[in-house]
């Protein structure tokens, strides 16, 4: 998806830091203040905007990913995705997100687009969920549900593979035709 600079900056809900205000940047923060506020996440076991850094033939490539959910030993639960449009193609390209994290693959992977919400299992692409916010699980049930799911592990011949498809899904979700687009 392509995202507009409007100009101004606006303080994420999360950390407190002045962020850019973009044409989706409110449905983020407001996705976020859902998670603590009626879902009872610690605002410490969120992540917004993180990095995922990865190489394609040789040429270094970051995208972020919205928010990301963390257990109290910082291993990743959760990514959640906003999207603009059919939630329902976005699946490929959060699973591979939630695949490339840093710190390791997340085990269930949201992606809405403030509509409709699809809860997925991160190590086989299951949907486990699809209604509202709904799909998303309060904090009691997302440790739960992850308590459920062995940890994620892919080789690095799956890690090129997931890095090519969330490289190409992200290329093909944002609508400029050449470089300059610098939000992601």
């Amino acid at each position: 998806m392509h995202e507009a600079s409007l100009g101004y900056s606006i303080q994420d809900y999360i950390s407190g830091k002045d962020v850019e205000a973009t044409t989706y940047e409110d449905l983020r923060q407001a996705i976020a203040k859902m998670l603590v506020e009626q879902k009872g996440y610690p605002k410490d076991r969120i992540h917004t905007k993180l990095p995922i850094s990865f190489a394609i033939d040789g040429q270094t490539f970051s995208r972020s990913v919205d928010l990301v959910v963390y257990d109290d030993e910082d291993e990743p639960l959760m990514v959640v995705f906003f999207c603009a449009g059919e939630v329902e193609t976005f699946i490929r390209q959060v699973l591979a997100a939630a695949r490339l994290l840093p710190q390791g693959p997340a085990r269930l992977a949201v992606v809405t687009d403030t509509t409709a919400a699809l809860l997925l299992r991160v190590a086989d692409g299951e949907v486990l969920e699809k209604s509202a916010y709904q799909a998303i699980p309060d904090w009691t049930r997302l440790q739960e549900l992850c308590s459920q799911l062995s940890p994620i592990q892919i080789s690095e011949k799956q890690r090129a593979c997931e890095e090519r498809i969330f490289y190409a899904f992200s290329e093909l979700s944002c609508s400029c035709s050449d470089d300059s687009c610098d939000i992601s």
